[in-house]
């Protein structure tokens, strides 16, 4: 028996990654191997003992859980918090479900934030300033939520503090680029999560409800976890119709928590709540049959 399950799909998914891993190195050092290093044997290995009970094959989609966590987490984020994200993630978002193709939620998203809220202080502090080895305990979005003015082409290029993986706008909108011309995630969830954060910002910006639009949307893992978690095409939406409104409803959810709750980072919790509404809107989408 193979130990992995052959999913191309997923394949492409890392792929996609590859760039972006690349860059995290060039910014983060070592430090970015050894964590992800650990981060895709604990999730591996959870599976592994999962999976080989029922005579069954590790799935690839395990890797890219592995690697999206990896790249989602800051880079000072201690070894032991990395071990129990990846287990928590892959055992209870993913295995308790039945396995690959039963989960209800993205494992990666629900990993990153069970640390999230569990280790607050770790897990909010421990930033650094790429090729700067500077500490800090606010990235750009914490600073704009403060009313600080922030470079726009820093954000853009990825020059500043954040997630491992997050910072190269132009990296993810490459990816991006790719998963949609190789068929691999949908582009009507990426439009329409975009599209509606982009719209509900610029109206915050305009009444002064929120900080301005523009270094709003290029702070933050919100076009990181756009193009690859709110894509994720196990727990999103199978209908074309369906994959509208969840994506506008992650896009707004985004918005309204970065600027009004505690968490300066929503996306992440919005892409739960599209998850949690994902079977209904398919359900609710679904074409009725005409009784003659």
């Amino acid at each position: 028996m193979p130990l992995f399950q052959k999913q191309p799909m997923m394949r492409r998914v890392l792929y996609s990654l590859i760039p972006i891993y690349v860059f995290s190195i060039y910014l983060y050092g070592l430090r970015t191997i050894w964590l992800s290093l650990l981060v895709f044997i604990s999730g591996i290995f959870t599976e592994y003992i999962m999976e080989s009970r029922k005579k069954k094959p590790v799935s690839e989609a395990v890797l890219v859980t592995c690697a999206l966590l990896s790249l989602s987490l800051p880079p000072l984020t201690p070894w032991w918090i990395a071990v129990i994200a990846a287990f928590f993630g892959v055992f209870f978002a993913k295995e308790v479900y039945g396995g690959f193709g039963r989960n209800v939620f993205n494992p990666a998203i629900v990993g990153r934030l069970f640390v999230y809220i569990s280790f607050p202080i770790q897990m909010t502090t421990k930033w650094i300033i790429p090729k700067a080895d500077v500490f800090t305990s606010a990235t750009p979005l914490d600073l704009l939520r403060s009313g600080q003015k922030l470079n726009i082409e820093e954000l853009f290029f990825g020059f500043r503090s954040g997630s491992i993986g997050e910072s190269s706008i132009i990296l993810i909108v490459l990816a991006a680029v790719y998963l949609i011309i190789t068929k691999t995630a949908s582009w009507r969830i990426m439009v329409s999560t975009f599209g509606s954060a982009t719209l509900l910002t610029l109206l915050f910006d305009i009444f002064h409800l929120g900080p301005p639009a523009l270094p709003m949307l290029l702070s933050g893992s919100f076009l990181f976890v756009t193009v690859f978690m709110a894509t994720d095409p196990v727990s999103a939406p199978k209908k074309t119709s369906s994959q509208w409104i969840y994506g506008v409803i992650i896009g707004i959810c985004s918005v309204l928590i970065r600027t009004f709750s505690l968490f300066s980072e929503g996306t992440s919790f919005a892409v739960l709540l599209g998850n949690t509404s994902a079977s209904l809107l398919d359900e609710l989408m679904a074409k009725k049959k005409v009784k003659v």
